[in-house]
């Protein structure tokens, strides 16, 4: 991966309270998360280039990654820094072809074999869940559970971030998993205070200083 993150927001707008997509990533980001995901699944080609081009200026004005869901095209166009696929979508061999070795390949997976898959095929990290329950996961089945996201990171190379039902209260529990980070939506989209929400799970999700 090109940069470090442990905190993968992803985009849902129709859970923003009405606000401005736009607006609640620019808070998440000024809080300090790092890498997001535009995942705007039922919007069009044009418009969800044009969301992606402005999403591409917001971030690097923050240092941030950007990752596209699914659309190679958009991610290209839009200059972003890499693509996040389902397993259901193209692989990511073909995406890493297709983008370079530059740019990163995401993929989210919900059980081991299909972790194994992705990494053979290159993805450089996955989402790995839904975690707990969650509704924007239920169409993925139960939840695999923290048992299940431990053997992923015991068996992978690449980085598993924990996906689904991840609120604050379970980021211990995750982290003891030995999971990279934790990829949600409305933890950090629905919040109040998107900025202060990604404050407090970051700090959750520092290692401890140590006093010398």
């Amino acid at each position: 991966m090109n940069k470090t993150f442990s905190l993968y927001l992803i985009t849902d707008r129709h859970q923003t309270r009405d606000r401005s997509l736009l607006a609640v990533v620019e808070e998440a980001l000024a809080g300090g998360v790092r890498a997001v995901q535009l995942r705007e699944k039922d919007l069009a080609a044009r418009q969800l280039l044009e969301l992606a081009t402005a999403m591409r200026q917001l971030t690097r004005r923050f240092g941030a990654q950007l990752l596209i869901n699914d659309r190679v095209d958009i991610a290209l166009a839009a200059d972003a820094d890499g693509v996040h696929l389902g397993e259901a979508g193209i692989p990511a061999d073909v995406a890493r072809q297709l983008l370079g070795p530059a740019r990163m390949v995401g993929v989210s997976c919900h059980d081991l074999p299909g972790a194994r898959v992705a990494q053979e095929r290159g993805a450089d990290f996955i989402t790995f869940g839904p975690v707990y329950a969650t509704p924007s996961k239920a169409a993925f089945g139960e939840p695999v559970g923290v048992r299940l996201l431990a053997e992923a990171v015991c068996n992978l190379r690449i980085p598993v971030f924990a996906l689904g039902g991840i609120t604050a209260e379970r980021v211990a529990e995750v982290l003891r998993s030995g999971a990279a980070g934790i990829a949600l939506i409305s933890s950090i989209i629905s919040a109040t205070s998107p900025q202060e929400a990604a404050r407090e799970l970051l700090l959750l999700l520092s290692p401890p200083l140590c006093n010398g």
